[in-house]
């Protein structure tokens, strides 16, 4: 039977560990993830998991460590932010590289310089290509859930890559909400036992890990990388499935927010869903037809089931909360442009950066975004398709 509790983000990644019961978690404390190792230890000390604790010299060192205690056949984890996952840069490529189901909780914070410690997406999508599967959430509920989901999908016999937990520094990592978490035997029951076919101390079978590629495999080994990413998308749907059974709490690729007649969408990923949705409702109850599309999984990205979503939609836009520097577009915006060109779709888009380093989002910034739609579907173009939100020019 479910229980209703009020956590933080960082408090629930914690809950959710708690019930996995992984067996090794090494860290590094870095704002705002700190909380998690910090929470994390406190259970060990207690001896309410069995979980080896590894407190390491860097957040280097804290990805190695997992890559080697997952090599050997260990359920492993560990969390970070900004910095901290630009210092694990090298060793995130080798994590999914070698084909190791870990799991990063990562707490997203804008990634230096100037120095800043809230939330922007700088990290995440500076590591969008490493082969890692990204889940995002909007609200703690979503953290805790995305979590006891996330070794089921990374350790599945067709997928077997890293797998990367993301929420927002701060709006979700430290606000307390009112969340329902699941009893401990359901959680062990839905994850299981982890059993790899190849690990490192298999003495029936030995093995090396991270060996040299020459030119001739080199090649091979990342398209079968990328064929398992690919792989990822129906088990994340599966293993979703088989989440509402048990809590009656549905996920998918991404959820659609009154998209069925709307002629105005904002596609967007993080905690300033919340936001949006409001914006729709107050927009909505004037007459506007308006929607919302909150990516969750963005790495596979679902691009034809995001266009086969955008049907019919006369002006999309796409935030992202980080800057590419490339005077074009933003990590989403290219991914979701690219879906709808592929796609034939003549629905027009405008990208917009926004809440770099914390910027808040307001309902009223909501509410102009879909106003600039309307008026770009009026005139029938875009002056302007690559903006800023919210910014002091």
């Amino acid at each position: 039977m479910a229980r209703k509790d009020r956590l933080s983000g960082n408090e629930a990644v914690s809950e959710a560990l708690r019930q996995i019961n992984p067996d090794v978690m090494a860290a590094f404390p870095i704002t705002p993830s700190t909380e998690i190792p910090q929470y994390f230890s406190k259970l060990v000390a207690n001896g309410l998991v069995d979980s080896e604790f590894i407190p390491v010299e860097s957040e280097h060192s804290a990805m190695s460590a997992v890559i080697g205690s997952e090599a050997a056949g260990a359920r492993s984890v560990t969390a970070t932010s900004s910095a901290g996952m630009a210092l694990m840069w090298e060793e995130l490529y080798l994590a999914a590289s070698n084909r190791l189901p870990i799991v990063l909780t990562l707490v997203n914070r804008a990634l230096s310089g100037p120095i800043n410690i809230n939330c922007d997406h700088s990290d995440s999508m500076g590591a969008r290509d490493s082969g890692w599967i990204q889940i995002y959430a909007e609200n703690n509920q979503e953290v805790y859930d995305n979590l006891c989901m996330a070794y089921r999908i990374g350790e599945h016999k067709d997928v077997m890559l890293p797998v990367m937990i993301c929420q927002d520094g701060f709006i979700t990592s430290h606000a307390v909400e009112n969340i329902v978490l699941n009893e401990d035997d359901e959680v062990k029951n839905f994850v299981g036992e982890y059993n790899p076919e190849n690990f490192l101390l298999n003495s029936e079978c030995p093995m090396a890990v991270g060996p040299y590629s020459v030119t001739n495999y080199y090649f091979e080994a990342k398209r079968a990388q990328a064929e398992a990413l690919k792989n990822a998308k129906q088990v994340v749907l599966d293993v979703a499935k088989e989440y509402e059974k048990i809590t009656g709490r549905s996920y998918g690729l991404f959820e659609e927010y009154k998209m069925d007649d709307a002629d105005y969408a904002v596609v967007i990923i993080g905690s300033a869903a919340g936001t949006t949705k409001d914006a729709v409702d107050k927009l909505r109850a004037q007459g506007k037809k308006v929607g919302l599309i909150k990516i969750r999984l963005f790495r596979p990205f679902p691009a034809d089931e995001l266009a086969k979503a955008l049907e019919g939609v006369k002006a999309v836009a796409i935030m992202d909360r980080t800057e590419s520097y490339n005077d074009n577009c933003g990590p989403l915006g290219s991914e979701v442009t690219t879906a709808l060109y592929r796609a034939k779709s003549d629905c027009l888009t405008i990208n917009y950066v926004y809440g770099l380093g914390g910027r808040d989002v307001r309902v009223e910034d909501m509410e102009n975004v879909y106003a600039e739609l309307e008026t770009a579907a009026q005139v029938g173009k875009v002056e302007n398709p690559y903006r800023y939100m919210g910014v002091r020019e």
